[in-house]
């Protein structure tokens, strides 16, 4: 039989691996990123994409690559795919 585990969202690794740890509120974060507030509220809401933009941004301010969050979207987009859309 086989196993399939819950899909992890980027909204929650942002969450849990970066803004708890840091103590880093939404509010921080929103005024911290110079992108549309609603984007950055759906991601934490596990109900919107990592944009280009997004990803921009958390790179700058995370001082990470890019690529990170580019890629955490697409692997969270082709196991939601693989799953037929199932968290």
């Amino acid at each position: 039989m086989r196993t399939v585990l819950q899909e992890i969202h980027p909204g929650e690794m942002l969450r849990e691996e970066f803004m708890v740890p840091l103590g880093l509120s939404e509010r921080e974060l929103i005024t911290a990123l110079d992108v549309p507030h609603d984007e950055i509220i759906a991601l934490l809401a596990e109900q919107g994409p990592v944009t280009t933009a997004l990803a921009q941004a958390l790179a700058a301010h995370f001082q990470m690559s890019v690529a990170f969050w580019e890629n955490l979207q697409a692997d969270y987009e082709q196991r939601m795919k693989r799953n037929g859309g199932r968290q």
